[in-house]
This record gives structure tokens, sequence and C-alpha cells, in this order.
């Protein structure tokens, strides 16, 4: 049975996106979701290409003026690391973030 567990575990781990493994795993360990990093963009940028040209340019040079998030918040948690995604991983993980989170399309 264990050897199935880990098996499993295993399997999961190697098959999991870009986005799972890079940006999910480090943002479940903020007591801030994930989710509402992305309504934070959306409100600031609206459109899709706007909002993915801004977190792209965050991710890669993140600064306290080009960060969605306010003063307290920035203050509380600091800026984020520079990405270590390649530019094509980088990609993959926002298109991944914005698919999933997108309203456009899901309203009724």
């Amino acid at each position: 049975m264990r050897v199935f567990l880990l098996s499993a575990l295993v399997f999961l781990g190697l098959n999991a996106s870009v986005y799972q493994k890079n940006c999910v795993a480090c943002h479940s360990k903020l007591p801030i979701k994930i989710d509402k990093f992305f309504y934070r963009y959306l409100l600031k940028y609206s459109s899709a290409i706007e909002t993915k040209y801004a977190m792209k340019l965050y991710l890669q040079n993140p600064k306290k003026k080009n960060s969605i998030l306010n003063p307290a918040l920035l203050k509380r948690f600091g800026v984020k690391k520079r990405t270590t995604l390649s530019e094509k991983d980088l990609k993959k993980a926002i298109d991944e973030y914005w698919d999933k989170y997108k309203i456009f399309g899901k309203l009724k």
C-alpha cells in the first residue's frame, strides 16, 4: 500500500504543471489566497493582454512601484523575489493562472 501511495505522489508531482509546481506551491504557504492577487490585477488592468503583461513585468522585475499589493500588505510581506522561470515557462504559468481565474465567459 505504501509503495502505491508513494508512486502516486511521484506521478502527480512529475505531471504537475509549471504553475502548480512554482506558483501554487509557494503561494499556498501565504495567508492570502492566490486568487486574490488575480482579482487585484484584473481590477487594475482589465484586459487579458494588459493583465498578463503586468504580471510578467512584475515577476521578472519585482518592485514596489509595479506591485498590485496595497502598502500594508507590501510592508507585511515585502516584494517577492525575481522569478527564475524561463520566458516560456513563465508564459505557461501566467496563461494557466489566467485560465483558472478569469471571469470572462463564466458569468451568466
